[in-house]
């Protein structure tokens, strides 16, 4: 899957470029509590310095709904990447209008960045308003995409925008189009998919095309329990989900040789810390107890069969990992993972929470920064911000 053109490829030097980027980060109290987003936004913004453009920076925060709200500002990332980007940093207080245009005007041709104020104080950005995309598009002769994580909606700085400058992905973006891509047209051999997650339901159309994609999948997390009761096995007070009992029936029938299920669980009568936690076989859960992890025998099977792998890719952890006594499972798909000297591809959300967390970050190949986007990609759904420049 390749773009028409490349960030190398077009003639950026010393052009005005206008780059929209994944800057959501939670910001508490002013300050910025994890700035990985912002650290994986880096080096195209640094690219782009390095040929002396004028770097238009651009980004939604939290959920404003079309209204400023100061407590969505981007003001605090302007000073973060202050302190990270060599280049002056200027922050503008609108994303168009006068504001907008005349502080752009004034740094035209200057090595710098000039971070926008929240798109989405804008309702006409989430509405992919042809006006407000233009107004955008005004601002610069260029426009690049490192947005994955809202690649899967049709905005108007993801998507209208393109319709009025020369646009390509930048680095970020086309790194998830290259190793999430890679698992449906030229995956290495054999793929083993680990797929978690609490139900079946959020993650039924992943499931069927990984499934298709794969040479395994390994199932974990809260989707188990319904899997069980499709087999006739007792659940006790597990998470199940009546509705998808058939389909899981279905799935198991017809991907019996693909799909493993865990062989023993860890249940618990409190979701809290401290409660504690017993091992048991899948086929013996008590009645009053509910399935919270994978048990050791599956860790142990889960790790062997991941020793063949060639490819690998997870998403979703195998418990409830946030509470230390359920995390044991999510944490030996950690470990075994950061043994293989194979690609291992982490598919966005729990997952990537739960790796970093961990401290396995920089184990594994490739951590996706797209949640919903990345579950769209591998449900082979067309993410319109990437379509749009293809």
């Amino acid at each position: 899957m390749k773009a028409k053109n490349s960030i190398e490829s077009l003639a950026l030097d010393s052009k005005t470029v206008f780059v929209r980027a994944d800057l959501n980060v939670p910001v508490k109290e002013g300050v910025i509590t994890d700035e990985t987003r912002i650290q994986a936004s880096l080096a195209t913004v640094e690219h782009l310095l390095d040929r002396n453009c004028t770097v238009v920076l651009s980004s939604h925060l939290g959920r404003p709904k079309g209204e400023a709200k100061a407590e969505f500002s981007m003001e605090p990332v302007a000073n973060r990447l202050k302190e990270l980007i060599s280049a002056p940093v200027y922050f503008c207080s609108d994303c168009v209008g006068e504001a907008a245009t005349k502080m752009v005007k004034e740094h035209q041709g200057e090595k710098c960045v000039i971070l926008l104020e929240n798109l989405r104080f804008h309702k006409e950005e989430e509405k992919n308003d042809p006006d407000f995309s233009a107004q955008l598009a005004s601002l610069a002769d260029f426009y690049i995409n490192d947005a994955f994580g809202t690649a899967h909606r049709a905005h108007a700085s993801t998507h209208g925008i393109t319709k009025h400058l020369p646009s390509a992905p930048g680095f970020l973006l086309q790194k998830e189009i290259d190793y999430l891509g890679s698992i449906f047209t030229s995956p290495k051999r054999p793929l083993i998919t680990i797929l978690g997650g609490s139900k079946v339901s959020t993650k039924l159309s992943v499931l069927k095309s990984l499934l298709k994609a794969s040479d395994k999948v390994l199932l974990g997390g809260g989707m188990v329990f319904t899997f069980y009761k499709a087999q006739g096995l007792g659940i006790g007070n597990s998470l199940c989900e009546e509705d998808f009992v058939e389909e899981a029936k279905a799935i198991l029938e017809e991907y019996s040789d693909k799909l493993l299920l865990p062989s023993d669980v860890r249940v618990t009568s409190k979701i809290e810390a401290g409660a504690g936690s017993e091992v048991v076989s899948c086929q013996s859960i008590p009645d009053g107890q509910m399935g919270v992890d994978i048990g050791p025998a599956t860790e142990a099977a889960y790790s062997e069969v991941l020793k063949d792998a060639a490819t690998v890719l997870w998403n979703g952890p195998m418990g409830i990992f946030e509470i230390e006594d359920f995390a044991h499972g999510t944490k030996s798909i950690c470990v075994a993972l950061a043994k293989l000297d194979t690609q291992t591809i982490v598919g966005g959300g729990d997952s990537v929470a739960a790796v970093n967390q961990m401290g396995y970050q920089d184990s594994m190949s490739h951590i996706s920064t797209g949640g919903g986007a990345s579950l769209e990609f591998l449900e082979g759904k067309e993410l319109p911000g990437v379509a749009a420049l293809l």
